[in-house]
């Protein structure tokens, strides 16, 4: 969807606004640049799916230290890469309500790999990951973030009345979620689906005072009693809050969906 004018216009006058109500953090300013790339998603961004999947910004605005500044946390690894950037991997691990890691190890992670202008160029996700986010719905869910309702007090995206294009694909079973993932912490029985709770641990030796309780990650999985499929992922993931509602991308009829992306950035969240 491309913005005329005036509306962009209109845009950039309410990221002003926006950047004073968030203390004036030059971060949001690039943050918000990408948001507006999301318009022209095809132009700006690629996605390649292997063993992994990746978001590559053609035109990258965001940096480590935007990064850093706000989630509060730090990787797991730090590596150079062939082109003098560098490759940031956040590892998360499945640890028990006393936050001991369980053996034998489910871990997955995330990499971002930034270039020698310290710019986010590919944001990758494992495999492992794509086992409760499927690649074809973590595509439409990135794309259908363009247009997404900005909350500055919550610091969040939020997709919001937008025709989404619809896909057709296999919502994961539970019995292959759990073959991957094991046993929840605990399960939320409701009349026509249970929630599965996960805990994983994020791997770092560095976070942020006042931030350390962001280490911990909630995974909830919801799952249809009927059909025992996936329907609803929420968690979040190296300070990146996800929520998303998978059915909505598959009714042939729907204009409202529920992908969301949130920045925990104060330690109180």
């Amino acid at each position: 969807m491309k913005l005329n004018p005036a509306s962009r216009a209109l845009k950039i006058l309410s990221l002003i606004i926006l950047s004073s109500l968030l203390s004036g953090c030059i971060e949001w300013f690039r943050i918000y640049q990408t948001y507006l790339q999301l318009n022209e998603f095809d132009r700006y961004f690629a996605v390649s799916v292997k063993q992994d999947f990746t978001l590559h910004f053609n035109q990258p605005r965001i940096t480590s230290n935007d990064f850093i500044n706000l989630t509060k946390l730090y990787p797991s690894e730090n590596l150079p890469t062939p082109n003098n950037g560098r490759q940031w991997r956040y590892w998360f691990c499945k640890v028990n309500a006393q936050q001991e890691i369980i053996h034998p190890e489910i871990k997955f992670f995330t990499d971002l790999r930034f270039n020698q202008e310290n710019q986010l160029h590919d944001w990758s996700f494992s495999s492992l990951f794509l086992q409760i986010a499927p690649a074809q719905f973590l595509e439409v869910s990135l794309r259908s973030l363009a247009g997404a309702e900005i909350s500055e007090e919550k610091q969040q995206l939020k997709a919001k009345t937008i025709v989404t294009p619809t896909i057709s694909a296999q919502l994961p079973l539970k019995s292959e979620v759990l073959r991957h993932f094991g046993e929840p912490i605990s399960i939320e029985d409701n009349a026509d689906h249970e929630v599965y709770r996960y805990f994983f641990k994020l791997l770092t030796t560095r976070i942020e005072k006042g931030y350390e309780s962001n280490a911990l990650n909630e995974i909830k999985l919801s799952f249809d009693k009927k059909d025992q499929r996936l329907f609803n992922m929420a968690g979040n993931f190296a300070g990146l809050k996800i929520a998303i509602d998978y059915r909505h991308f598959l009714a042939p009829n729907n204009t409202e969906h529920s992908a969301k992306l949130t920045t925990s950035s104060n330690a109180s969240d």
